[in-house]
């Protein structure tokens, strides 16, 4: 029997030329992009829409995506008891994560002191922050209520990937509830999945070109100068990345017996891409895949990392502390330890429920500063050039971070298959 397996076992499969790599090709497409807003900054300005449209494309499957992968993965399960055990385990990992992620960020960032010395005053950011409109800060009651959509056309209609989740975890559940009965609409689920992903496939083909103008079009609004103009806050927050990687992700997957460096090399093309377009919501389709056949259970892909989506934003709470601590420096605001531990408390709660789109930490950063009422929100004005050079930093953390929480709490739940996982981690991803 065993020699017939072998005899009718597939050859190996032929390895790719280093140019059809989709890694290669879009750090390929990033250095063209450079190049091009650099010495062509007219042709650079044009070229937004083709980041916009890959963005778009992905932003037009991945609700559903979530509300198929969480429905079938939950479904299939039928064990509500199992699904609550993996969401209590997975909002305290992502808890205890981010508290570790905001306390490097400030401590990192009150080490350094990259805004000190700038005496920015802040009466100069009166006309500047007319453009940016802080939201009011959500009370907890009111981020409550923000978990349960109008309705579910509205929650996927505006991409809010936590209501979407919650609707579609609820959905699961009452599927799970009926037994057998629910075998046709899992298979029509099953199928829909399957078609969205044929979607992605399709999407990824354009990544290279996407990146090539999202950075094209940034080095040519701003210049190259913008991309050092601030570069000890950059060269600051880098080393605040790192110091999380080798600090807090690292030991973490060492305890858990698998190695962070494989794992990054096993993703290394959605770390890539999501460098390029600051944009973690154009991976999560793929990443669901890879953490499937990494042998991580798809009830725990299809619970975890969603949920990590909104709750797991390890390098943004890194951009949030870091950012608004130099803002304070910049322009001489006060900000003793007592109203740093403050920040963090506020940041525990605005950095929550993210969309995961490109540009949206903006928007929660003047948040977080109206809600301190001491930092002047219109100083965000001063962090705008190098915003793109950060964004690719702590987006490019929170996708690690995030395929690091999906394993770990897989394991917790004895859901890995720990021999495929560590035999797809040494040979390296490869595509079927």
């Amino acid at each position: 029997m065993a020699t017939a397996d072998r005899t009718t076992a597939q050859p190996p499969r032929k390895p790719r030329r280093f140019y059809e790599d989709l890694t290669f090709q879009v750090l390929a497409g990033m250095a063209l992009g450079v190049a091009v807003g650099a010495f062509f900054p007219d042709i650079g300005k044009q070229l937004k829409p083709l980041g916009d449209v890959f963005v778009r494309l992905i932003q037009m499957v991945v609700g559903l995506i979530i509300f198929c992968t969480v429905t079938h993965g939950i479904a299939s399960v039928r064990d509500l008891g199992k699904v609550g055990r993996i969401a209590v385990k997975a909002i305290v990992y992502f808890e205890v994560v981010t508290t570790f992620a905001l306390v490097i960020g400030l401590v990192t960032i009150n080490l350094l002191k990259p805004g000190v010395g700038m005496h920015i005053d802040p009466a100069s950011f009166q006309t500047a922050g007319q453009n940016v409109h802080p939201a009011a800060h959500m009370t907890f009651g009111e981020f409550l209520l923000n978990l349960v959509p109008k309705s579910a056309v509205h929650a996927f209609s505006e991409g809010e990937i936590l209501q979407i989740l919650v609707f579609s975890v609820l959905f699961a559940c009452g599927l799970a509830s009926l037994g057998d009965k629910a075998k046709p609409v899992l298979e029509t689920v099953d199928t829909i999945s399957k078609a969205l992903f044929w979607v992605i496939r399709i999407a990824m083909k354009i990544a290279p070109i996407a990146a090539f103008g999202a950075i094209a079009f940034t080095v040519a609004k701003f210049g190259l100068h913008s991309l050092v103009a601030l570069g000890a806050l950059i060269g600051e927050f880098y080393l605040t990345c790192l110091i999380f990687f080798v600090a807090v992700l690292a030991p973490i997957a060492w305890y858990s017996g698998f190695s962070l460096l494989k794992l990054m090399r096993y993703v290394r093309e959605e770390l890539a891409l999501v460098i390029g377009t600051s944009s973690s919501e154009s991976v999560f389709p793929q990443l669901t895949s890879k953490l499937t056949k990494l042998g991580v259970e798809e009830s725990v892909v299809g619970l975890v990392l969603p949920t990590a989506y909104s709750f797991n934003h390890d390098g943004t709470c890194l951009y949030f502390a870091a950012v608004s601590v130099f803002l304070a420096q910049a322009t001489g605001t006060a900000l003793g330890w007592e109203a740093q531990l403050s920040l963090l408390a506020v940041l525990l709660v605005t950095s929550k429920g993210g969309a995961g789109v490109a540009g949206s930490a903006i928007a929660v950063l003047a948040m977080t500063l109206a809600a301190t009422k001491a930092i002047p929100v219109g100083s965000i004005a001063l962090i705008l050039g190098v915003h793109r050079v950060l964004s690719s930093a702590f987006v490019f953390t929170n996708i690690a971070g995030n395929c690091v929480a999906t394993i770990v709490v897989g394991q917790w739940e004895h859901a890995v298959d720990k021999e495929r996982l560590h035999t797809e981690l040494d040979n390296g991803f490869q595509p079927t």
